[in-house]
């Protein structure tokens, strides 16, 4: 027996076979019928529950191909630093958090970036000293590679002027080599993040409860996550819960692989609720701390190449055993020596692949990020069937440091367009939290390239690499799931795929661009069942 249909609604199915449609049908969890109100009400039996749309349109579910699900849940309860406009500002939010808690309890935030400041200068540990000497804090930068952090926390971590950088970290050093208070890099965040008394899973597990209401709110039925065990964990306590309620692509980060590998866990082992991805690496650093890999300098610091967080013959070795293992490799990129770095990486597994009748799609390999890429390697992602894994909004959020740090080679950096001629599929997501995880913001940046006040201008930052919204809604649907491996499940409104779907307040195919921000999700269905309604 069918168990729902939803009719009078204008469907875009993203299924060249059938692309619009105006009702479906749902039984046990799949859809299986899409058709006109006529055909597809003809099939109700007496038990099926009908919900008119109203007119409204409905899409596939929308899925974010870069997240970091823990971090989001835990920014809920950090002190917001959020883009703070000032350094004053961010001093003040840890002063009112140090009045509430008790002398020697951590204070962790999370979203500071001086290139938001008016002098762009790294904040060091005294300015933290000055409103919390007794508590160590512990600030992450908004792009998630860098923290700042005060005196008590360098203590508690027992870094003094004679600590060594560790390989692929560094500590920023005043002119006596003492640090100050800026850790570049997750080998040198850890040192001091290691430190931090870990929350039970259960109160994780908690967390992501209220992450995943938000998330559907934002249209959000899957997330691919790079989060450390720590997320697995809580995730899995939710599975067996039945509370898990976003379908979850698990990544598994390099320093835990061996482990996965002795079990002999493969992509894609796991249901459709959650399942393993990759192994994810990091090359580089980020843009924002100017620790990028490049092949030339960054503008102005002729000295500054970035840092190597893992290097070439590492990385190499890394992918290689993976891919024998039965695992796809997902790669941290943002530099265009990095990048160039991956691809050469890749390229050599391929051929390892051919050499053992390995097909591409068996190993859905992808680059996160693809930042800036030097135009000799535009094409390469396509030529090798690598994934791009991109986020529009970071085009629109860091245009300025591009042009700022990167100069002329910015007009190479955030161009999905160029990933899409080379041949390349493209999965978008949000690195929320580093940005914010709602998708229409991301795909009003893909549609624009300006931000939500207009900037940098009418026609946009760097126009040509502007994408429409078909292009772009299959970067939030089809591209993610084809890179989980759940082309056939997900991504499409047709028979035989999961009732997962979004119903939106307005058409974003017929809108003008200006107003895909005011896109509001009324409905969002995940397996079949409303997990957030707000229409009648």
């Amino acid at each position: 027996m069918i168990d729902q249909i939803l009719y009078n609604a204008r469907i875009y199915t993203l299924n060249p076979a059938q692309p619009q449609a105006s009702a479906l049908a749902i039984q046990r969890r799949r859809i299986v019928a899409v058709g006109d109100d006529d055909t597809i009400r003809a099939l109700a039996g007496p038990g099926t529950v009908q919900t008119n749309a109203g007119g409204r349109t409905v899409i596939p579910g929308l899925i974010d191909a870069h997240i970091h699900w823990e971090g989001v849940a835990r920014a809920l309860y950090s002190v917001n630093v959020f883009e703070v406009p000032t350094k004053a500002e961010a001093l003040r939010r840890v002063a009112e958090r140090a009045r509430r808690l008790p002398p020697g309890e951590w204070i962790t935030g999370f979203g500071w970036s001086q290139v938001y400041w008016p002098d762009r200068t790294f904040p060091t540990a005294a300015d933290l000293d000055s409103v919390a000497p007794d508590h160590p804090v512990y600030l992450t930068a908004k792009s998630g590679h860098a923290a700042w952090v005060n005196s008590a926390a360098l203590r508690a971590a027992g870094i003094t002027a004679h600590t060594p950088d560790p390989a692929g970290g560094s500590f920023q050093r005043d002119s006596s080599g003492a640090p100050t208070g800026i850790l570049l890099e997750d080998p040198a965040m850890l040192l001091v993040s290691s430190k931090i008394p870990k929350p039970a899973p259960e109160q994780v597990a908690a967390w992501m409860v209220e992450a995943q209401t938000l998330a559907w709110a934002a249209g959000l039925t899957g997330i691919h996550d790079y989060d450390n065990p720590s997320c697995m964990v809580a995730l899995q306590l939710l599975r067996e819960q039945g509370r898990l309620g976003l379908r979850v692509i698990k990544q598994i980060n390099a320093p835990w692989i061996t482990h996965a590998h002795e079990l002999g866990i493969r992509s894609g082992f796991g249901d459709d609720w959650l399942r393993i991805g990759s192994l994810k690496i990091f090359a580089d650093g980020a843009l924002g701390p100017r620790t990028a890999h490049m092949i030339e300098p960054f503008e102005n610091e002729p000295d500054n190449y970035g840092i190597v967080v893992t290097d070439k013959e590492e990385m190499y070795d890394l992918v290689s055993r993976a891919s024998a293992a039965g695992m796809s490799s997902a790669i941290h990129a943002i530099g265009d020596r990095a990048v160039h770095d991956v691809l050469d990486v890749f390229e050599a597994v391929r051929g390892e692949e051919a050499a053992r009748g390995i097909s591409r799609p068996a190993r859905r390999h992808r680059i996160e990020h693809v930042q800036l890429i030097h135009p000799d390697d535009a094409h390469r992602l396509g030529a090798l069937d690598v994934i791009a894994s991109m986020q529009p909004i970071h085009a629109t959020s860091d245009w300025e440091m591009s042009e700022r740090y990167w100069g002329a080679r910015a007009r190479w950096s955030y161009n999905w367009r160029t990933q899409i001629e080379a041949g390349a599929r493209l999965a978008f997501g949000s690195d929320s939290p580093v940005e914010p995880f709602e998708p229409f913001k991301g795909i009003f940046a893909a549609v624009t390239r300006r931000r939500p006040d207009g900037s940098p201008g009418p026609e946009g930052w760097f126009p040509d690499g502007r994408l429409d919204v078909d292009t772009t809604l299959r970067g939030f649907t089809q591209g993610p799931a084809y890179a989980a491996g759940m082309e056939h499940d997900l991504g499409t409104l047709a028979p035989g795929f999961l009732a997962d779907l979004v119903v939106l307040d307005r058409d974003p195919y017929t809108i003008s661009p200006d107003e895909l921000l005011a896109v509001q999700v009324v409905g969002t269905l995940i397996d079949g069942g409303w997990k957030h309604r707000i229409f009648e």
